[in-house]
C-alpha cells in the first residue's frame, strides 16, 4: 500500500502561498494547515473582545489586531492567526510586507469544540517560544469560562481561571479591564 508524500513548505513557500489565498491557513513544522469557518458564537466572542479591548486601550501605547494579522513566532514559523493580539510599544513585522507580527504582549484565542485541545495544548506550547508574549487569554465558547495565563519572571505560566457573569477578567500586561458580563453578553 502506498501513501502520498507529504511536501514539506519552507516558511517563505508557505508565505507565498499564503499571501495570494482566499482563505487564511496557519503553517506549523513545514505543513500548512486550512483554517475553517467558525460559528456565529465564535465570532461574537471574537467581535465582543476586539470591542473591549478597544475601549481599554485608547489613550495608551497599546493596540489590538484582529484575526486578520498572523503571528510570527520565529523566522522559520510557526504562523499563527489567533482571534485577537495585542502589541505595547512599536510593532515589530517579519519584513516589509507588514504582515506577520513578531511581538504581541497578550493573545487571544476563543476555543472551538475541534481546536480547543490544541489551543490549549501544542498552540500555545509554540506561542510561550515568543519572548514578548506575557498573557496568553483563552475564551470557551461552550461555557462562560476564561482561562488567563500569565507568564511570571521565572518563566513560570500562572493560570488564573474566571467563571460565570460576575467576574472581571484583570489583565496584568496591558490596561485592560474585560468584564465577563461583556464578553458573553447576547451569547446563549
Amino acid at each position: 500500500m502506498s501513501t502520498q508524500p507529504k511536501t514539506f513548505l519552507t516558511p517563505e513557500e508557505y508565505l507565498e502561498i499564503e499571501r495570494k489565498a482566499e482563505f487564511k491557513s496557519e503553517y506549523y513544522a513545514g505543513e500548512m494547515f486550512a483554517m475553517s469557518g467558525g460559528t456565529d458564537t465564535h465570532a461574537l466572542l471574537g467581535f465582543h473582545l476586539l470591542g473591549l479591548l478597544y475601549r481599554e486601550l485608547r489613550g495608551s501605547s497599546c493596540r489590538a489586531y484582529t484575526s486578520d494579522m498572523r503571528i510570527c513566532l520565529k523566522e522559520n514559523g510557526p504562523y499563527y492567526y489567533p482571534d485577537a493580539s495585542v502589541v505595547c510599544g512599536e510593532s515589530k513585522f517579519a519584513d516589509s510586507r507588514r504582515d506577520s507580527l513578531l511581538n504581541p504582549v497578550v493573545i487571544f484565542e476563543v476555543l472551538s469544540p475541534s481546536t480547543a485541545t490544541y489551543d490549549l495544548g501544542d498552540k500555545f506550547i509554540q506561542y510561550r517560544r515568543l519572548d514578548s508574549l506575557r498573557e496568553y487569554v483563552v475564551v470557551h465558547q461552550d461555557t462562560r469560562l476564561v482561562q488567563r495565563f500569565e507568564r511570571r519572571e521565572e518563566g513560570q505560566w500562572l493560570l488564573t481561571f474566571y467563571s460565570g457573569l460576575e467576574g472581571v477578567v484583570t489583565l496584568s500586561s496591558v490596561p485592560c479591564v474585560l468584564p465577563m458580563a461583556e464578553i458573553y453578553e447576547g451569547i446563549q
